[in-house]
C-alpha cells in the first residue's frame, strides 16, 4: 500500500506509531548537491519552486529568511563557503537564530562570525542540514507561497526540505574569433565603449587603438592592429619613436561610438592642463605572442571623454563595465578608476559615478589584506561592498595581470568581480544591495580613465593615482554572470605575458 502523506510533518509523527510503512514521495525527483563550495547560485525550493531570499535585500541582523519569487533579485544569491558557511548580500551569513537546536528554530541572516550555528552541510538529495544542530532548513508547514518563512526542522525527507539550484545556463553563443564585446553582444549587453593599447575588441575591428606623439618634432602616428581582430602593431610605433620620446594622446573607441578617451587637457577635449599624456614605451608585454605597449598610469596622466550623447548609459540605466589592469603598479591616491563619471569634473552627488577603482586605497575599512582591490567608485566613496563595514568575501589582487568587473543595475544592485587575468575564474567579490543613498543611481555618461571624477582641479587631487590599463569596455544593459565568464575566458585565452 502506497500512504500519501498531507503534510511532511507527519513522517515523524507516523514513525512514531512504529508501524513498518513503505512511504513514497509522490511527485517528488531527486535532486543534487544544490551548491558547491566556492560556488555562488539561488537555493530553490523543490516543492515551491521560489528561492531563499533575503525579503527586500535586507542587511540588518535578525531578518528572517523566507520564499519568494525567483527573481535575481539582491538576496537570493548565496555563496557556499569553504568554512561551511553560506553568505548572502555579501557579508551577511546564513544563521540559526540564538543559536537554536530545536524544530521552530527561525533561520535569519547576520554578520558573519564563524559560530557552529552559521556553519551548514549541503547533502547530496538536497537538504542543508546545521552542523550544530542537525536538523534541516525548512520551509514553514510545506507552504509554498511567497513569504513562507525558512525555520529548522527535522529532517523527514519532505520536498519542502530539498533545495537545488538551476543548472546555469551556457556561455553565451560566440562567433568564431571573436573579442570581449562579441561576447558581450551576444548576451544582449552590447558594448558601447571599447578602449584598448594592446588589442582589438572585436573579432573583425581593424581599425586604429591608439595614437602616439613624439617630442623630437611633436607629430602623431595612430596604432592599429596586426591584423583584423588581432594584436597591435607594436613594430610601428617602435618605428615611429625610434630616438626619441613618445606619449599616448588618445585611446580610440572601438564600438563604433566615438568615444575617443583623450588626456585631460587636450586641445581636443576641454580640459584642466594640469593633466599629461602618458609616456608610451613604459612597459612592453606580449599579447597571443606579439609585443604591446601598456597605458601605463602615473600620478599627473588621465583621460576623458563625453559620452552621454553616444550611448553610454545615464541615470539608473543599468551598465557593466570591465578593465584588465596589473596588480604591480598601483597606489593610494586617488583615484585610478575607469567608468562612468561626472560630465561636469566635479564630486556632484552620490552615484554620480559608477566606476572600476583598483588601488591599495579603502576608504571605509572593508577590505582584506594590504590591496590592491577592485571597488566600486560610486562617487563620494569608493566601495568594496554594499556599506560602510566589512566584507568577507574582498581579498586583493596582486597577480601581473588582473581582470577586474563592475555592472551595476542602477536602482537595487551592484556586483563586483575579479581575477588573475591570465588564469582561472573569477572570484564574486561582491553582488547584493547598493550602499545607503545610492539608489537610484545618478549617472552622467562621461568616462573616465586613471583619476577620479572631478579631475583635474588645482593641486590634483582626484589625479594622483598610479595604475596600468591593458584593455576595458562599457557595456549597456546589466551583464549576466555566464555572459562574464565567457569575457573572463576570452581574457585568458588572448595570452598575456
Amino acid at each position: 500500500m502506497v500512504f500519501r502523506i498531507p503534510s511532511p510533518r507527519w513522517y515523524g509523527r507516523l514513525s512514531a506509531l512504529g508501524a513498518a510503512l513503505v512511504l513514497v514521495a509522490v511527485g517528488a525527483t531527486a535532486v543534487a548537491a544544490p551548491i558547491e563550495p566556492g560556488q555562488s547560485a539561488t537555493l530553490v525550493g523543490a516543492q515551491s519552486g521560489r528561492c531563499l531570499t533575503v525579503p527586500g535585500a535586507g542587511t540588518a541582523n535578525g531578518t528572517q529568511t523566507q520564499l519568494q519569487d525567483c527573481t535575481g533579485a539582491a538576496g537570493q544569491t548565496w555563496t557556499y563557503t569553504a568554512g561551511k558557511q553560506l553568505t548572502v548580500n555579501g557579508n551577511k551569513c546564513l544563521d540559526a537564530s540564538g543559536s537554536g537546536t530545536t524544530n521552530g528554530t527561525q533561520v535569519i541572516i547576520w554578520d558573519c562570525n564563524g559560530q557552529n550555528n552559521q556553519q551548514w552541510n549541503v547533502n547530496a538529495g538536497g537538504t542543508i542540514t546545521g552542523v550544530q544542530s542537525g536538523l534541516c532548513l525548512d520551509a514553514n508547514a510545506g507552504g509554498t507561497a511567497n513569504g513562507t518563512r525558512i525555520i529548522l526542522w527535522s529532517c523527514n525527507g519532505g520536498t519542502n526540505q530539498q533545495w537545488s539550484s538551476p543548472t546555469p545556463p551556457p556561455d553565451p553563443p560566440v562567433p568564431g574569433g571573436a573579442g570581449t564585446c562579441d561576447i558581450y553582444a551576444s548576451g544582449g549587453t552590447p558594448c558601447v565603449a571599447a578602449h584598448s593599447t594592446v588589442r582589438a575588441l572585436y573579432g573583425t575591428y581593424s581599425g586604429n587603438l591608439y595614437q602616439v606623439r613624439r617630442s623630437s618634432d611633436s607629430t602623431t602616428r595612430n596604432i592599429g592592429v596586426r591584423s583584423a581582430g588581432g594584436a597591435a602593431d607594436a613594430a610601428a610605433q617602435d618605428s615611429f619613436c625610434a630616438g626619441t620620446a613618445c606619449v599616448i594622446t588618445v585611446v580610440y573607441d572601438q564600438s563604433g561610438r566615438g568615444n575617443d578617451l583623450w588626456y585631460q587637457g587636450s586641445s581636443v577635449v576641454p580640459g584642466s592642463p594640469q593633466s599629461r599624456p602618458a609616456t608610451a614605451t613604459s612597459e612592453s608585454l606580449t599579447v597571443g605572442g606579439s609585443k604591446a605597449y601598456s597605458l601605463y598610469i602615473n600620478p599627473g596622466n588621465s583621460y576623458w571623454r563625453d559620452g552621454h550623447l553616444t550611448g553610454v548609459p545615464t541615470g539608473s540605466a543599468p551598465e557593466g563595465m570591465y578593465m584588465v589592469t596589473s596588480g604591480t603598479h598601483v597606489n593610494g591616491g586617488c583615484c585610478f578608476d575607469y567608468g562612468n563619471s561626472e560630465t561636469t569634473r566635479a564630486a556632484d552627488a552620490a552615484g554620480a559615478m559608477d566606476a572600476i577603482n583598483f588601488s591599495t586605497q579603502c576608504w571605509f575599512g572593508g577590505c582584506a589584506g594590504r590591496g590592491p582591490w577592485v571597488q566600486a567608485d560610486l562617487e563620494w566613496g569608493l566601495y568594496s561592498g554594499g556599506s560602510q563595514s566589512w566584507n568577507s568575501n574582498q581579498r586583493a589582487f596582486t597577480s601581473k595581470f588582473v581582470t577586474a568587473m563592475l555592472k551595476n543595475n542602477g536602482t537595487s544592485r551592484f556586483a563586483l568581480r575579479g581575477a588573475n587575468a591570465q588564469t582561472g575564474s573569477l572570484t564574486t567579490l561582491w553582488d547584493g544591495a547598493l550602499p545607503p543613498g545610492y539608489s537610484p543611481m545618478k549617472k552622467q555618461g562621461a568616462i573616465i580613465l586613471g583619476s577620479g571624477g572631478d579631475c583635474c582641479k588645482p593641486g590634483g587631487g582626484a589625479n594622483l593615482s598610479a595604475g596600468t590599463f591593458y584593455e576595458g569596455a562599457m557595456v549597456s544593459g546589466y551583464p549576466s554572470d555566464a555572459t562574464d565568464n565567457a569575457v573572463q575566458a576570452n581574457i585568458v585565452a588572448a595570452g598575456y605575458r
